[in-house]
């Protein structure tokens, strides 16, 4: 299963040829990332969204850090009003880490613009070590695992 995302494309978002720049399609990616697995306690929270504020800005006792991030950009993504559709999934669950999988549609779902892949590690803030993904957030993801993103150009 995947979760679909809209984001809205910013019209700063744009470079000089009149497309999304490659570094603003990573920030729309992180928007996606946060709005799916972050929680914010209104009723359309994603349904992988396991993570609270309180994780991430309050000292909490662990941590989600990226590890790795690529990118495979189809076509250029055109600046417009309606929000793109990304689409979320897990590509794989490792024991402390996590593949997020992306891939940014247009707002009608008829062209695909990028694929990407995100690592995040959940980390031990004390230790700054790495730790194993609890039991329950493990279950909350299970059902979102789906092969990863097998990329065209190596």
């Amino acid at each position: 299963m995947r979760v679909h995302i809209p984001v809205q494309r910013r019209w700063g978002d744009q470079d000089a040829l009149g497309h999304i720049n490659n570094v603003s399609l990573l920030k729309l990616l992180e928007e996606a990332r946060l709005r799916a697995f972050w929680r914010t306690g209104d009723d359309g929270d994603s349904p992988v969204a396991v993570f609270t504020d309180d994780m991430v800005s309050s000292g909490s006792a662990i941590a989600t850090l990226v590890a790795r991030q690529e990118i495979e950009y189809l076509l250029p993504v055109p600046y417009g009003r309606d929000p793109l559709d990304v689409q979320v999934w897990i590509g794989r669950l490792g024991g402390s880490s996590v593949e997020i999988c992306y891939e940014v549609w247009s707002p009608d779902g008829t062209v695909l613009y990028a694929r990407a892949t995100t690592v995040v590690v959940l980390v031990d803030m004390d230790s700054g070590r790495p730790m194993r993904l609890p039991a329950d957030i493990r279950a909350v993801w299970s059902s979102y695992v789906e092969d990863p993103i097998a990329y065209r150009r190596r």
